[in-house]
């Protein structure tokens, strides 16, 4: 490759290893031979004086950045110096050169498309480490990514490389981020470019997540504007998908089936890990790298905040327990079985008169029953439990000798005028989100309709949303916008901002299409749309105000046209 940069007296260009929005990475050779690497970035400063502002903030972060080596790492790549280019002045930190592939590589052929679970539990211990290290003297990375970590061919140990996104200025890093930013890792804070430990966390549980899954949580599949925006959009809205029914689909064809069974057995701890590193909102993630290699370290992992985060958040450790004891329950169930067909069969041969099916069935009632509580443990265990049940499963068979167990359920009106508690609302709101991202999506429309039927402005939004999505059947077009703009006129912030985004994209088919809203149509309005956008954005939607930000929405357009 061409040198490009002239880079400082001692300092040998050979040529550019990896070039990006955010600068570039050289490879340099020392005067007495070593080889290194150099981040150059594409800001240049020109004065190097206390009075120019950006060399000032540079020299800050810099003397920050070398605390990294006053207690070297294994794990964290040294930094060996920093200055300016002797052409072009553009800032520089150089760092020791790893000899190694990094992880996105390692997920490409020849390689394996997941890593196994010993090794992507190696990559968890010296990466929090490393995480750790840093921030414990209070450097922030704010570029965590598969290619940022090498594995060192001479060390076998897996280093964190790139620290040029921790040297850049508030401003710089915003534009930064904004133009090249690997938002497939970003957290959904460092969309308007800011970074604190927990965003290195969450950055973290997206490698980790692709190591385990093959594929980042949100991948960006195409280029442009419009996929960037998409992606950032999923990180601070959509479900976390499901890492081991991803896992599954990506097990290498060439292992052996006792090999792919065995690597499906990620453990409990380490999922719990990176579903916490993920959170939406970084008061639930793990607060720094300290705290997250204490829980990698030891294997456990304290919850914080509710169940579910804003739609962000798959289901914990519980359901896999769940899911476990559910089978576990199946498995007895049938063996139970087993066990009593054979035990009739003989009694009906040796005693043809003696009978005692009525016992036997009510003990399949007990069991059967045992199941299916197991089996809706996440619905709400007041109302819909009953009638969820009652709706889909036959009653167990009655057993005449036993009237005196025999219970009369509670009439269906008193249930429904029974008042719901603010908690209780909350609880279920919870309950539906969750079954939801589980997969279980009749089960959550159930919640959400009795819910919307009770006025509760999220529930109508969900409804309605998932109606204008198609992925609530159950209703048409015009009832569920009906949903939504009830929701909107109760002044629920998500409701408002997508009542006034689709009259505002309402003629523009790519954009609905792209947001899931291409199977109704709507009403072009901008004033109206415009004007539901700046309210969503004045009651602390942020999406809201990504929205307004980008759209350049100061007023509402048109206002001396507005409808009387």
């Amino acid at each position: 490759m061409g040198r490009v940069f002239t880079i400082t007296e001692g300092l040998e260009n050979m040529g550019a290893v990896k070039t990006g929005g955010q600068g570039s990475v050289y490879k340099a050779r020392r005067a007495n031979g070593t080889i290194s690497a150099v981040k150059i970035l594409p800001t240049p400063i020109h004065s190097e004086t206390k009075d120019d502002k950006h060399f000032a903030d540079f020299q800050n972060e810099v003397n920050k950045l070398k605390k990294v080596n006053q207690e070297p790492s294994p794990h964290v790549v040294p930094i060996l110096s920093s200055g300016l280019t002797e052409s072009g002045s553009f800032p520089f930190i150089e760092m020791e050169f790893v000899e190694g592939p990094d992880l996105e590589e390692l997920l490409h052929p020849p390689h394996d498309p997941v890593f196994t679970i010993k090794e992507a539990t190696r990559v968890t211990e010296q990466l929090s480490e490393a995480l750790a290290h840093c921030h414990r003297v209070g450097v922030k990375h704010g570029d965590v990514k598969s290619n940022n970590i090498k594995y060192n061919v001479n060390t076998g140990k897996y280093v964190l490389l790139d620290f040029g996104m921790a040297i850049m200025t508030d401003e710089q890093r915003r534009t930064s981020l904004r133009r090249a930013g690997a938002v497939e890792f970003m957290a959904p804070e460092q969309n308007e470019g800011q970074i604190f430990f927990e965003t290195d966390v969450y950055s973290f549980g997206v490698i980790i997540f692709e190591l385990l899954a093959g594929v980042v949580p949100f991948p960006l599949r195409e280029k442009g504007e419009t996929a960037r925006n998409n992606i950032i959009l999923a990180h601070m809205e959509k479900p976390v998908p499901d890492i081991l029914q991803l896992r599954r689909q990506q097990l290498p064809a060439s292992w052996p089936q006792e090999k792919k069974e065995a690597e499906m057995q990620v453990p409990e701890w380490l999922l719990t890990i990176v579903y916490r590193c993920l959170q939406k909102k970084r008061e639930d993630r793990f607060e720094d790298g300290t705290v997250l290699n204490a829980s990698v370290m030891n294997r456990t992992v304290q919850k914080v905040g509710p169940p579910v985060i804003d739609h962000g958040i798959m289901p914990d450790e519980r359901t896999a327990l769940l899911a476990k004891e559910n089978e576990e329950l199946r498995q007895q169930l049938a063996r139970e079985r087993q066990r009593a067909l054979a035990v009739e069969q003989e009694k009906a041969y040796v005693e043809p008169p003696r009978r005692s099916s009525g016992a036997i069935n009510y003990l399949w009632a007990l069991i059967f029953l045992a199941a299916l509580g197991a089996a809706f443990y996440f619905i709400d265990r007041d109302l819909k439990k009953k009638s969820a049940a009652s709706e889909r499963i036959e009653p167990p068979v009655t057993v005449p000798e036993q009237k005196e167990e025999k219970k009369k359920p509670p009439p269906v009106k008193e249930e429904k005028e029974e008042k719901l508690t603010e908690q209780q609302i909350a609880e279920q709101l919870a309950e539906a989100r969750q079954l939801i991202a589980d997969g279980q999506v009749e089960e959550g429309l159930f919640i959400y309709k009795f819910l919307a039927e009770q006025e509760v402005p999220e529930a109508m939004f969900e409804y309605g949303d998932l109606g204008l999505k198609r992925v609530n059947s159950s209703i048409d077009c015009g009832r569920s916008w009906e949903m939504v703009q009830k929701a909107s006129d109760k002044k629920y912030p998500p409701a408002m901002r997508t009542v006034g985004f689709l009259h505002f994209f309402a003629d523009n088919p790519d954009v609905l299409a792209i947001n899931d809203y291409d199977q109704c149509a709507y009403d072009r309005d901008l004033f109206k749309g415009s004007k539901l956008m700046m309210e969503a954005v004045l009651a602390g939607d942020s999406v809201a105000r990504r929205l307004v930000d980008e759209l350049n929405i100061s007023t509402p357009p048109n206002e001396e046209e507005a409808p009387q």
